[in-house]
């Protein structure tokens, strides 16, 4: 938490221009036309590849998922969007007084009900302190629907077998908990790479044959062979999938399979998924995926995300060395267990 804490001041100092005082001025020229802007030319790696390398930030108030009350709604007006924006400040000025504002059925934002306990703007990890991707997108996915389909009758039956079969056990050990809260992966890394309730960031990394992403949260780091070897066999299976990239003109193609049926959507069983990033100019990329699986839903879903450059760096996300919270639930869930037994006796 320290670290965070650090990287929110860094995030504010870097934020702060130059003083009023400090501002040089020139006399205009006389009879000047402002100057053309020249088109914007994609920086390249010694070796020949577009530069995506740098610190960047998904930071977005853009949901997954459509709401349902905006149906095939794809993007707000701009008043609709300023008045998005104008909430958000007000959210984030009664998380200020107050912590974090549950969310309301009266379209006053705020937050999930697991969240609600965490003043994150006294730790400097509210959204809104942080670079924000803004856009006036609904929802991350795209298309007339906005949201994840339905799954398939097969995958409705597995995932409700397992659901059945770890009813009652949730909190028989550290095997029975979401991979998130034993830090070993996290659903936001993916891919497809989504972004988080805070530390929404990831460095981009480059050398001849690869292309690395690095998630802040929680330090996860996936290497893209571009060497043109294929991928893994089918029974090698990882928490990130297995990813081979190309480049398409100015867009890196990433290619993932080989996933395991528990991250980062637990029940798929041959997730497929298709990256592809774009460095549109200095400070943006464009981030577009499409996700499959005919097991699992009954039809692909794309979604895109715009991703703008911060200053960095990254900061340790000590997941493990902070971890209390796993041992904390744990031991509640014994205290509960004793007294179970107590009142059986």
């Amino acid at each position: 938490m320290r670290n965070q804490v650090l990287a929110s001041i860094a995030v504010l100092i870097l934020a702060i221009g130059p003083a009023a005082g400090q501002a040089t001025k020139t006399a205009p020229k006389a009879n000047t036309a402002p100057a053309a802007k020249a088109a914007w030319t994609a920086p390249r790696t010694a070796d020949g590849q577009i530069d995506l390398q740098g610190v960047w930030t998904n930071n977005t108030v853009t949901p997954l998922q459509r709401p349902r009350e905006l149906a095939a709604k794809e993007f707000y007006t701009e008043a609709e969007f300023a008045k998005l924006q104008k909430n958000q400040q007000d959210r984030l000025a009664v998380n200020y007084v107050e912590g974090e504002p549950p969310a309301n059925h009266s379209g006053v934002p705020g937050a999930p009900a697991e969240y609600v306990h965490y003043d994150h703007a006294q730790f400097g990890l509210d959204w809104l302190q942080s670079g924000i991707a803004w856009n006036r997108r609904t929802s991350l996915i795209v298309g007339p629907e906005g949201r994840i389909p339905a799954l398939t009758p097969d995958a409705q039956k597995r995932v409700a077998a397992r659901a059945a079969s770890e009813k009652g056990h949730e909190f028989d050990g550290p095997q029975n908990r979401p991979l998130g809260s034993r830090c070993i992966v996290r659903d936001n890394v993916g891919p497809p790479l989504l972004p988080t309730r805070y530390n929404s960031n990831f460095r981009i990394a480059q050398s001849p044959g690869y292309v690395v992403i690095e998630a802040e949260e929680i330090h996860d780091a996936r290497v893209i062979r571009l060497d043109g070897r294929p991928h893994l066999p089918k029974n090698v299976r990882q928490w990130m999938g297995d990813s081979i990239g190309r480049w398409e003109g100015n867009t890196l193609v990433v290619d993932t399979t080989n996933f395991t049926d528990r991250a980062p959507f637990a029940g798929a069983q041959n997730l497929h998924v298709i990256e592809r990033i774009t460095r549109m100019d200095q400070d943006t990329i464009l981030y577009q995926f499409t996700v499959e699986d005919p097991g699992m839903w009954t039809k692909p879903w794309s979604g895109e995300i715009p991703v703008k450059k911060i200053a960095g760096p990254l900061w340790e996300y000590a997941c493990h060395e902070a971890n209390y919270g796993l041992e904390n639930t744990l031991r509640g869930a014994r205290v509960e267990d004793a007294e179970a037994a107590k009142k059986t006796k």
